[in-house]
This record gives structure tokens, C-alpha cells and sequence, in this order.
């Protein structure tokens, strides 16, 4: 490719400072960037070589100890990310089946490890209705107090505790009757 009369601008993608390029396939300022984007693209080359190599170097064993009913505290940490000593107090309170066949052979039962770590169901909550604030679907403070035989303090603790949500147009403070009513015919 030729040289122009025209300089590029250009950003070098080794050390992200400006400069201007003399050719449209230009990637680096300098020949120490390319040398240096050179160095680092074959050093990962060579992790991903390395870490392939273990893939297929311990892809039988791995296939194999995920058959396997009882495994050992060292690969419970590997499969399942806990810690050895998290193995063997759950050991010791009974959580998993683990039987020590000498110094350091300990085994511990996969199924036990895999019923612990089991997606658990969360129940979904059902979206409340936000409250009616209208007129014959309210009380007032002092309607509360005259028909529950309240303090006016005791209601709004009440109604502080139990978050219910409330109103005020001028100078009254309304609330929904359901949840008052729910709230007060508990007590």
C-alpha cells in the first residue's frame, strides 16, 4: 500500500494515545506498541493452548468423578465451590453422608451435595391492590378511635407499624376501612 500526503488520525490500540497515521491499515503509533500487541496476543494464545490442553487432559476424569455416588472433599470443592472445612462441618451436623476411610479419605456423597444446592422455589407475592381513597371506602383518625375505643396515639402507632398507607386532604388524615379493619379485628 502506497503513502499519502494525508495523515490519518488515529487512535494506537496498545496505548490509546492519538497520533496520525500515514496508511489506512495503520493500528499502532509505534513499532514498540506493535511490537509490544504482538507479545501480548501470542502469550494468550499460549494460555488458551495451555488451558484446551488441560481440558482434554482431564476431560475423562472429570466425566468420571461426576458418575462416581461418592467423591472426596477435594473435588466436593471443586464441583461445588465450597471449602473443605464447610464439607466437614456439614459433615459433622449430619447435613451430608460422608465416611472417612483413613487419613485424608474422606468420601462424601454427591447426591447429598447436589440435594443442598437444589434451586429452591420462591413463592411469587401477588400484587396488592393499591387502596381505594375515596369517600365511603376511608376513615378518619377520629372515626377509627370512636368505633375501635382507641387512643388517637395507639391508631397512628398502628397504622406506623403495620405501613398502611394513608391520605391527607386538608387537615384529615384518611385511611382505607380493609386494612384498618383487618389490623383491629385481630386485636
Amino acid at each position: 500500500m502506497g503513502f499519502s500526503k494525508l495523515k490519518i488520525p488515529r487512535v494506537c490500540e496498545q496505548c490509546s494515545k492519538p497520533f496520525e497515521a500515514k496508511t489506512v491499515t495503520t493500528r499502532f503509533c509505534s513499532s514498540s506498541c506493535a511490537n509490544k500487541a504482538g507479545k501480548e496476543r501470542k502469550r494468550q494464545e499460549k494460555i488458551q493452548k495451555e488451558t484446551e490442553g488441560l481440558l482434554q487432559k482431564y476431560s475423562n476424569k472429570i466425566a468420571e468423578t461426576q458418575t462416581r455416588e461418592f467423591i472426596s472433599v477435594s473435588e466436593a470443592t471443586v464441583m461445588f465451590g465450597i471449602s473443605k472445612d464447610t464439607i466437614h462441618r456439614m459433615i459433622k451436623r449430619g447435613l451430608i453422608t460422608g465416611q472417612n476411610l483413613g487419613i485424608r479419605l474422606t468420601r462424601v456423597k454427591r447426591s447429598d451435595l447436589e440435594a443442598l444446592f437444589t434451586a429452591v422455589k420462591i413463592p411469587v407475592e401477588q400484587k396488592k391492590e393499591k387502596p381505594k381513597f375515596e369517600v365511603g371506602e376511608c376513615y378518619t383518625i377520629s372515626q377509627i378511635c370512636a368505633k375501635f375505643y382507641a387512643d388517637p396515639v395507639t391508631v397512628n402507632n398502628a397504622i406506623k407499624r403495620y405501613k398502611v398507607p394513608t391520605k391527607k386532604v386538608g387537615s384529615f388524615v384518611y385511611v382505607p376501612k380493609i386494612l384498618i379493619d383487618e389490623i383491629f379485628a385481630g386485636k
